[in-house]
């Protein structure tokens, strides 16, 4: 049973309470192109990572199947140990997430949203190929991949909370338990707060090997990351300290340095780059959170087109297995399109309008000519409709916003 796949609509319901408390207590936790970004890259994720794990999933099969060193049987004892033994090694993982440049450029999207709210919960990674490596030990004792998926869903499941800013601190709780107090540092860019708090379940790991922090009254979480960046686009967030990496690892003169890049403490330049290539240097006592200008028909629309990529991505996960490899591709790749596509609307990009044209034409398209469930049917099409009818109102705003000058493709503007 995929049990992250049948929490997703209680994760959306908690989503949609922790809204409600946005109105009745004035808060102004969410931004309309933050989550629709941060909901984008967990589909994005979902869609890659059916595909990027078959490797690794592999490996721990073969693993298990060939030396593990136990037999375990099947009682709640094992299950216990093995959910334990899984935030154990998940805290490592993390940890080396943090602190090892390679690990850091896929695990870095998580953090790239400036603002903490559960929808920052599914903004997850489409890279980290390496990260099975450290759960291959559970394979060696005799974990089946059935018991390793089972405690690893349960524990991506129970992270989702903690991404709230509604939450207090919960008294005893917080010496055993990650917490959203306890997480809210860890998604914090200010200086006492970096890289701390590594654990998926438990803070009692980040207590014995000195990576643990408190949330302090007196200095509130900035969110966010030291190298912002500054796009809507889901899959440039996967991209981004990858691209910083190789043009380092490709500029730098000493071989070694060419190596260290990659596995050097995250943020470690060679010096040549650090001379020639300066990067901005971070100042948090005048930080702004990136924005973009987006009319309320630019809302709406962005929020529909999410609803229905969403819904495509949901149905792609529920019917793989019955699905032609071609068709899964070809699915998967129109959710990876749609998503940025949307994002280069939010970014206020000149092409953004015709692509999203492009997109809504091919969508009641394929409501019309491919196989797939009437329901489904229905609302790509009706779906398509409305999204072409907001997108005549989305571009009477642009041409008002245009009556204002220089208006670039990149135009953004920083707000408090």
């Amino acid at each position: 049973m995929n049990i992250i796949l049948y929490a997703i609509p209680f994760f959306f319901l908690l989503i949609g309470l922790e809204l409600l408390l946005e109105k009745v207590k004035h808060t102004s936790y969410y931004r309309v192109n933050d989550a629709v970004s941060s909901l984008s890259a967990g589909v994005l994720s979902r869609m890659i990572g059916v595909m990027k794990n078959i490797v690794p999933f592999t490996l721990y099969v073969l693993v298990y199947e060939n030396a593990a060193l136990f037999s375990l049987p099947d009682t709640l004892w094992m299950w216990i140990t093995a959910f334990i033994l899984y935030d154990f090694f998940y805290y490592w993982n993390h940890r080396f997430g943090h602190e090892v440049s390679l690990f850091w450029a896929s695990h870095v999207v998580h953090h790239s949203s400036e603002d903490y709210n559960l929808s920052t919960a599914l903004r997850q990674s489409s890279g980290g190929f390496f990260g099975f490596i450290f759960y291959l030990p559970m394979a060696l004792m005799g974990f089946s991949p059935l018991v390793l998926l089972t405690v690893g869903s349960l524990n991506l499941v129970y992270q989702f909370w903690v991404h709230t800013q509604h939450v207090g601190k919960l008294g005893w709780y917080e010496w055993i338990f990650i917490t959203p107090s306890n997480h809210r540092v860890h998604h914090a860019q200010n200086q006492i707060y970096l890289d701390r708090n590594y654990g998926g379940v438990f803070i009692l790991w980040d207590r014995l090997f000195g990576s643990y922090q408190e949330e302090l009254d007196d200095e509130k979480p900035i969110y966010g990351v030291r190298k912002a960046l500054h796009s809507w686009n889901p899959f440039w967030a996967n991209l981004q300290v990858y691209s910083q990496l190789v043009k380092d690892s490709v500029r730098t003169k000493r071989w070694s340095d060419k190596f260290k890049v990659w596995f050097g403490r995250t943020g470690w330049r060679p010096a040549d780059m650090e001379q020639q290539y300066p990067l901005p240097r971070v100042d948090l006592s005048r930080f702004e959170r990136y924005d973009t200008i987006m009319s309320t028909s630019a809302k709406l629309y962005c929020i529909l087109q999410y609803l229905m990529t969403a819904i495509l991505g949901v149905f792609l996960m529920m019917n793989a297995s019955n699905m032609l490899v071609t068709n899964q591709l070809l699915l998967a790749s129109f959710v990876v399109y749609s998503s940025v596509s949307v994002a280069w609307l939010m970014e206020n990009r000149r092409f953004a309008l015709w692509s999203e044209w492009i997109r809504s034409s091919l969508i009641l398209a394929s409501s019309l000519l491919l196989d797939m469930p009437q329901w489904l049917m229905a609302v790509l099409f009706f779906g398509g409709l409305i999204s072409l009818m907001l997108m005549v109102q989305v571009k009477r705003s642009q041409k008002r916003q245009q009556t204002t000058p220089d208006h670039s493709d990149d135009q953004s503007h920083q707000v408090a």
